[in-house]
């Protein structure tokens, strides 16, 4: 299971992106001038790819929880852009973005897995 990692590979660099790049539960590419107009919003497939490397490695109550508030990024009908807006919840970017759906229900369908393991939540 992937908590052989929880001392090493996978929480160190979680804990360091979520410090430098994290607006609660989105999670920012860069924060670097790019030479493109406008700012940067959350990236939405990273945002999600940080809710799975918190359920694998034993956090999955705060997974959860983000997953939750990334679900209440959708619009009103359930699509999502590359990039959001934290402040604003505008969809930025590609719209709508493909990776950001393939990320979401690969997402959900992790967290049903590791729920009925037994290994998150009340199953």
């Amino acid at each position: 299971m992937a908590r052989r990692f929880a001392g090493g590979l996978l929480l160190q660099p979680r804990h360091a992106c979520g410090r430098a790049t994290s607006a609660e539960e989105l999670i920012y590419r860069y924060r670097t001038i790019d030479g493109i107009a406008g700012t940067e919003g959350g990236f939405a497939i990273c945002s999600f790819w940080l809710v799975q490397n918190l359920a694998l490695t034993g956090e999955f109550a705060e997974a959860e929880r983000l997953f939750g508030l990334l679900l209440r990024r959708l619009n009103h009908v359930g699509l999502l852009a590359e990039e959001i807006d934290p402040a604003t919840g505008d969809q930025l970017g590609n719209f709508p973005q493909a990776l950001s759906h393939a990320a979401l229900v690969n997402t959900a369908c992790m967290l049903e897995r590791l729920r009925e393991r037994g290994l998150g939540g009340a199953a």
